[in-house]
């Protein structure tokens, strides 16, 4: 730690700290453009000038570290001024240049009432300018369907070139030119092809990077504003959700250090027109092969005859990639009572089972983990499309730490350098007995982690993958009572909930491959799952949001609420627990999908003992305490992980790993039914047909 005197007050700071995060640690709040936390730091807007004791003039703070400060002569601490009229009057004359050739677009600009350079021009800002030559202008620039630019207002911070670099790591945004001619650009003016490209619409400091599909929608002071968390991957990052009136207008990222910092992928920024297009807002009851709507009594009266009619081992029920806690309990509860053991909550097969531990099937290390990794080996994973984020916490690891990395499965770019081991199972197995390459970096790591991605889990042999994958962390020093690395990292934000409820076949009960078998069932419940191809034969009921596949098969459909459009809980990939809120109301007839089943509960003649959420929730903690501890994690037991290791069975020679993630913009019905999504997949697809 280092003294330093600021504004007369003396404190104790890191001494890598610069003097902006000193400046802040003492209370002081120091104006800038360029500089941010989480990118490299570039100096170039000079708005963070203070005022260093000794020094001949300004200091720009953001560029000085504490550590490179002289004591004075007499050896007493270094001091700066925050605060004084030299420190004023010079962050004004560097707002007047920032202003000459700044348009005056505030009325107009999308950026109005978020816009820093507005805000701060406020303080520093004069009345008039002293500039009479006229302001230059700059063409705009064409960077694809979800970033709008208007490049006259740009003040070359270079916040968005910093962040496609680093944190992104795809390169596309630079500058060209010098002085008055510097302009930011894609040189070639092509979409980016980054899934984290909205992020420098929230960096820029100025309206020259707007969000194209919310342009001139509506005004920030129009928006009622509801913290949520997101559901497009298992990652669970926070979001904020802006809605007026009974639409959701816009998702913004909220700040967790631990989850997400405070990026969000493309799809989890803009999915939000989805929510309104091919909405289910009445029920529907299919009559000589076409649906008709129906209201609520009918469809459960058919319901009702249905399952009454069919035996318990005829009925089943699927839960979807995007339910909640809640929801998924309720359904257990009422099958439960209806005699059912034919329940299963993962639609793509995935060889995960609660009787494995619960850390067989979470990310052990936890998301922030990765940030002290030193080795990370994938296996059937391709993150930068099953969680962007996550890939760019990964990054992170790689460009700051040196973490070495990985990739058993597909070859993918993946922002990264990583050494590719192979394909598939024969890598896998051979691993452990290797004495070089990779096997040698993973036994010398201090930290290592094994990310076992969903693609390595379905088909018949992903039990033994699942366990194959334990025992390489077990062999490699990631399972100790300091440190687990073994990270299972979902793609459906109901999977580690619906997995600790026990959604998966009881007693003699069918999985998802069983039930969708021809005349397996007579009955089938799809709790908005649309992942699955059920045959003709059973009836099947469809509780969900969308016209997608599950509501196209459909006999019943019972219209319920999106995830902005109910409270609920969800767990993520490392199982923290977290409550996504409600910020409109379902559409039409639509209804909470709880509420749904208590109702269609009491149709059946098995009542369910909850008549609110608040009631459901208290019944649900009774039975699984943990899910009452908001954004805490439970962790798994390694001894588990040892027994599940030592049950790894041959693995076929020729098993190849595939991402379970093809196509990262129509993951979900709700993806699916979004323009934005669709614009955004065919750009992709030009993209790959010309690389081909």
């Amino acid at each position: 730690m280092a003294k330093i005197v600021i504004d007369g007050t003396e404190i104790d700071v890191p001494a890598e700290f610069t003097l902006l995060q000193a400046a802040e640690e003492a209370g002081a709040e120091i104006p800038r453009f360029c500089f941010h936390e989480r990118l490299s730091i570039a100096g170039n807007c000079r708005m963070c000038l203070v005022e260093v004791k000794g020094s001949p003039k300004p200091v720009a703070s953001c560029a000085m570290a504490v550590k490179d400060l002289r004591p004075g002569p007499n050896g007493e601490p270094p001091a700066i001024n925050t605060k004084t009229p030299y420190v004023k009057k010079a962050r004004e004359g560097v707002m007047e240049f920032l202003l000459i050739n700044h348009p005056l677009d505030c009325p107009i600009c999308d950026q109005g009432g978020e816009c820093d350079l507005q805000d701060q021009s406020m303080a520093y800002g004069a009345d008039a300018s002293r500039f009479a030559e006229n302001k230059r202008a700059v063409e705009d620039k064409y960077i694809g369907a979800l970033v709008k630019t208007t490049m006259t207002r740009c003040i070359q911070c270079t916040r968005c070139v910093r962040f496609a670099t680093e944190v992104a790591g795809v390169p596309e945004l630079g500058a060209i030119g010098r002085g008055e001619d510097m302009e930011i650009t894609t040189y070639l003016e092509g979409a980016m092809t980054s899934e984290l490209q909205g992020n420098v619409i929230d960096l820029c400091p100025v309206g020259a990077l707007t969000s194209k599909p919310y342009a001139f929608t509506a005004r920030p002071w129009e928006l009622s504003k509801t913290e949520s968390v997101d559901v497009m991957d298992a990652l669970g990052s926070a979001i904020r959700v802006d809605a007026r009136g009974r639409e959701v207008l816009r998702i913004l990222p909220r700040l967790n250090e631990d989850v997400n910092e405070e990026w969000i992928s493309d799809k989890t920024r803009f999915v939000w027109d989805g929510l309104k297009t091919q909405r289910l807002d009445r029920p529907y009851v299919r009559e000589n092969g076409r649906l008709r709507a129906a209201s609520w009594g009918e469809a459960f009266d058919v319901i009702a005859r249905k399952i009454e009619a069919a035996k318990p081992k005829k009925i089943g029920a699927i839960a979807g990639d995007l339910a909640t806690v809640e929801e998924m309990f309720a359904l257990k509860d009422l099958m439960t009572r209806v005699g059912v053991t034919n329940l299963d909550c993962r639609q793509d097969g995935a060889s995960l089972h609660p009787l494995g531990g619960r850390a067989s099937y979470i990310f052990n290390p936890g998301v922030a983990g990765i940030d002290e990794a030193d080795a990370i080996l994938l296996i059937g994973s391709n993150p930068r499309f099953e969680a962007p984020v996550l890939n760019a916490r990964i990054r992170k690891a790689w460009r700051l730490n040196g973490a070495k990395v990985g990739v058993i499965g597909e070859r993918a770019d993946l922002t990264y350098s990583y050494d590719y081991l192979g394909a598939g199972a024969e890598t896998l197995s051979g691993l452990t007995g290797s004495k070089d390459g990779f096997a040698e970096v993973l036994r010398n790591a201090k930290k290592p982690i094994v990310i076992l991605g969903q693609g390595a889990l379905t088909g018949a042999s992903g039990g033994d993958v699942l366990a194959h994958a334990v025992k390489i962390a077990e062999a490699f020093g990631a399972l100790s009572a300091e440190w687990n690395g073994f990270a299972v990292l979902h793609t459906a934000a109901s999977r580690v909930g619906g997995l600790d409820l026990g959604f998966v076949p009881g007693e003699g009960g069918l999985d998802v491959a069983g039930m969708v078998k021809a005349r397996a069932l007579d009955v089938l419940f799809l709790l908005g799952a649309d992942e699955v191809d059920v045959p003709d034969g059973p009836f099947v009921i469809y509780q969900g949001t969308h016209g997608d596949k599950g509501a196209h098969r459909a006999d019943v459909i019972l219209p319920g609420a999106a995830y902005t459009e109910k409270s609920g809980t969800f767990v993520n990939t490392e199982g923290r627990v977290q409550v996504a809120a409600r910020a409109v109301f379902p559409p039409g007839d639509a209804r909470e999908d709880w509420a749904i089943l208590r109702a269609l509960s009491d149709v059946l003649g098995h009542r369910l003992p909850y008549d609110s959420l608040a009631e459901l929730r208290r019944a649900l903690y009774a039975v699984h305490p943990h899910f009452a501890a908001v954004d805490q994690i439970r962790g798994g037991d390694v001894a588990s992980l040892g027994k599940l290791a030592r049950a790894a069975g041959d693995l076929p020679a020729r098993l190849s790993f595939r991402s379970s993630v093809q196509n990262f913009y129509f993951s979900n019905p709700i993806a699916r039914a979004s323009a934005i999504m669709a614009e955004c997949a065919a750009i992709a697809g030009g993209r790959l047909e010309a690389a081909e």
